[in-house]
């Protein structure tokens, strides 16, 4: 990379403490970003067994406040926001008029407004958006200075323990009392905090909003600890890949409808019935079966990962399908990916030929998540 073009690049607020741990830097959505520290197999099967600190401070953090803001936004979300209790986090897609998904995101009731994150390499354009949809009496506020942190794996829960982080309020939980897509506000000292239990790894997880200021001193602290290392985008991208999630731009975008995407959980029930949100008359006319393409997980046969662009062929060697996501699994130990073919073609089992720099590779239909989920949810009652 050219020092011009690393000047045009944006820096994460731990750009400093990156380069000091040893971090091979590459340009993402943007930024100068953490590829690796030790190497990408050794942080994938670190994070599995132990944590992993990531830096996505890429990503987009957004407020929006005012009484009708969570009715304003199912104009263009999905989701059904406005049932949403206060401390819970949904996962929803956002929509262009005519149901193409322009990104997806996490929206959280705080209780006091809407807590929204984007993806880094959209969150201008999904402003903008906003901006442009949204009625003037919802404030939009873009938290610039503000990091984000998430630590992920098994061991994420008893590590941050030891931080001695507390409720902002004393009816709010602790940080490991919450459970899968709950969060709230916390100090750390007198460090403002708000934590969620999420993440994009398919781990048990938390991501942590921080003030940039104080971004440093946080990652430092947690680092200290015998469980957690500093893990890169590379392995952030193959343990996705496992837990069978979608990367905005790749696996899906702006000509992509939501059932395409095997995004059918992100149509909530009440506001399908409703049928009053962007593009709902042309998405729903896919739902639930009806799409003439879907997103699958495939099983590579041989040791030869199949990468993005590669085509999903037909008997007679003609492009069916495509794709999207594609790579190693150091914990299945055999190649994965992610490809949309025609939905007669995507049952489980289903065998398949993906043609990638003129080889034939045989590929089969696979169930996702290939690497089961282990978030830590409610206990249904």
């Amino acid at each position: 990379m050219s020092d011009d073009k690393t000047e045009t690049l944006n820096k994460l607020p731990l750009d400093s403490w990156h380069r000091r741990l040893g971090a091979r830097m590459v340009p993402f959505a943007g930024y100068e970003m953490p590829v690796q520290f030790e190497g990408v197999m050794a942080e994938h099967l670190w994070t599995r067994d132990n944590a992993g600190l990531f830096d996505v401070s890429h990503m987009g953090q957004v407020q929006l406040d005012g009484e009708g803001a969570a009715d304003a936004l199912e104009a263009i979300v999905p989701g059904n926001i406005s049932a949403l209790g206060a401390g819970k986090i949904r996962y929803t897609l956002l929509l262009a008029q005519d149901g193409g998904i322009l990104d997806d995101l996490m929206v959280t009731n705080t209780g006091r407004n809407l807590y929204l994150v984007v993806n880094g390499a959209t969150k201008h354009d999904d402003i903008a958006y906003f901006e442009a949809q949204l009625p003037s009496d919802v404030t939009l506020s873009h938290m610039e200075d503000s990091a984000l942190l998430a630590l992920q794996g098994p061991k994420a829960a008893e590590a941050l323990a030891k931080l001695n982080i507390s409720p902002m309020q004393p009816d709010w939980p602790v940080p490991t009392d919450l459970y899968f897509m709950e969060a709230g506000p916390f100090m750390w000292g007198d460090i403002p905090l708000g934590i969620s239990r999420s993440g994009y790894t398919g781990e048990d997880g938390f991501e942590i909003s921080v003030p940039a200021e104080h971004a440093e001193k946080l990652a430092a602290a947690l680092c200290a600890l015998e469980e957690i290392k500093p893990i890169g985008l590379g392995a952030r991208d193959s343990l996705r890949l496992e837990a069978g999630l979608p990367l905005y731009g790749h696996d899906m975008d702006a000509h992509v409808l939501p059932v395409e995407a095997n995004l059918n959980f992100a149509l909530s029930k009440a506001r399908r019935e409703e049928g009053n949100f962007a593009g709902a008359e042309r998405v729903l006319a896919q739902y639930p079966d009806r799409a003439e393409k879907k997103r699958v997980g495939l099983f590579v046969d041989g040791r030869q990962p199949v990468r993005e662009g590669a085509s999903v062929v037909d008997t007679d060697g003609n492009a069916i399908g495509a794709v999207t996501s594609g790579g190693f699994s150091p914990t299945l130990q055999k190649p994965i990916a992610m490809a949309y073919v025609p939905t007669a073609l995507a049952e489980t089992g289903t065998e398949i030929t993906v043609e990638q720099r003129g080889k034939a590779i045989p590929c089969t239909v696979a169930d996702m998540p290939f690497v089961p989920h282990n978030y830590h949810r409610k206990p249904k009652l």
